[in-house]
């Protein structure tokens, strides 16, 4: 399909105003779990090793579906998996507010990762099947639309704590999905198709891994989402209890990250249309990790602060830097699962990172699990500096 001149314009324009749309509702209900981690703790009984656990099945979950639902929206089109998506991660959604226990929590976020597993990839492979020539400021635009869910979710969990229980955020995030899938049907002008397909999982394979330079690609970005899961999911928590911060002042600073990433990831997907996507991935890598760490020693409110804002501008800048790398690799026919695919990879290892943070700070303490992973960060740079030549 044409790209448009007007990125917000027509059809196109449409189509990514509500995928943008619909990523930010789900993402709001996403990061809504990190600010209201300690209420939910405690109202489930939960340890940091349990909770870790829990986010782990939602990201893992996530994953795993990475490939299929790319693979299949290929195959069938992108509105056959994009649709239902919408359905699951509604029902998700009041799974989660309706938890009892570890285990009902864990249904819930089951289900939550199933449907965003079944939304993340057609709708980048839409986008990018209407956006050629501005394809990474596209997928900047839609990527922004975590910011926007994380900074609604900040301030959900701050009315939520003062004011009801952490369980009347999600209902009203279902109700909005089920809204806006309304508003994509009516739309959508592509054609809903079912039919027989194989997945040939080992093709894709074997082309996603056909290089040295793929393979080690695919290992740098497994270690920044390892570290992204692993900070976000446990970033308000760490400072509520390390730094001291109030669960207002935790949800603020957590908020911070996403109203930043508004702009940078616009920015750097404009940037990497412009310039080597790999040095501007290499940048923001380093920023983060330098920030990371200073996240870790800083004593003040104010040092506090200063650190996460650059740590936001550093790895926020990542995401649509790295969809943008896989999709120029992938043969058009063929976007969605090769995207699925390397996808699967570096978030379904990287899942584990709320696991890890959470038995290492059990263990051990917080600045620990924080250290380990910023230098994560350094050894993902130096892998695509050392491939990128």
């Amino acid at each position: 399909m044409p790209d448009d001149e007007r990125l917000l314009g027509g059809y196109t324009g449409r189509m990514l105003a509500v995928t943008a749309l619909a990523w930010a509702a789900l993402q709001l209900a996403r990061f809504a779990v990190p600010p209201l981690l300690p209420e939910i703790r405690a109202d489930l009984g939960l340890s940091l090793a349990d909770a870790g656990v829990a986010l782990t099945v939602l990201q893992g979950v996530y994953a795993v579906f990475q490939y299929p639902s790319g693979r299949l929206s290929d195959e069938w089109s992108r509105a056959t998996l994009l649709a239902p998506s919408f359905v699951v991660l509604g029902v998700g959604c009041l799974l989660l507010g309706g938890a009892v226990g570890l285990w009902t929590l864990l249904a819930g976020m089951a289900v939550f990762g199933v449907g965003k597993g079944l939304y993340a990839i057609p709708s980048r492979a839409l986008l990018s099947d209407l956006f050629v020539e501005r394809r990474g400021r596209a997928l900047g635009v839609f990527s922004a639309g975590t910011d926007l869910g994380g900074v609604l979710a900040s301030g959900a969990a701050v009315v939520a704590i003062a004011v009801a229980s952490w369980r009347v955020v999600f209902a009203p995030v279902a109700v909005l999905l089920f809204v806006l899938l309304v508003v994509f049907v009516a739309w959508n002008r592509e054609p809903y198709v079912v039919r027989r397909s194989e997945l040939e999982s080992i093709a894709t394979l074997r082309r996603l891994l056909a290089t040295p330079r793929q393979r080690w690609t695919i290992v740098a970005f497994v270690c920044f989402y390892f570290m992204v899961n692993g900070v976000l999911n446990f970033l308000p928590e760490y400072l509520r209890v390390v730094k001291d911060f109030s669960p207002a002042l935790a949800s603020g600073a957590f908020a911070l990250l996403f109203a930043f990433g508004l702009a940078v990831k616009p920015a750097s997907g404009a940037l990497s249309d412009r310039f080597r996507r790999r040095t501007v991935a290499v940048a923001g890598l380093l920023l983060a990790a330098a920030a990371l760490a200073a996240v870790v020693v800083a004593d003040s409110l104010v040092a506090v602060a200063a650190a996460i804002v650059v740590f936001a501008f550093g790895y926020k800048a990542q995401f649509p830097v790295i969809d943008a790398i896989l999709l120029d690799a992938a043969p058009d026919a063929d976007a969605g699962a090769d995207l699925g695919a390397a996808r699967t990879f570096f978030l379904g290892i990287g899942s584990l990172g709320p696991a890890f943070v959470g038995v290492v700070a059990d263990w051990l303490n917080f600045a620990v699990a924080f250290a380990a992973l910023a230098a994560l960060l350094v050894a993902a740079a130096a892998i695509l500096l050392a491939v990128g030549r």
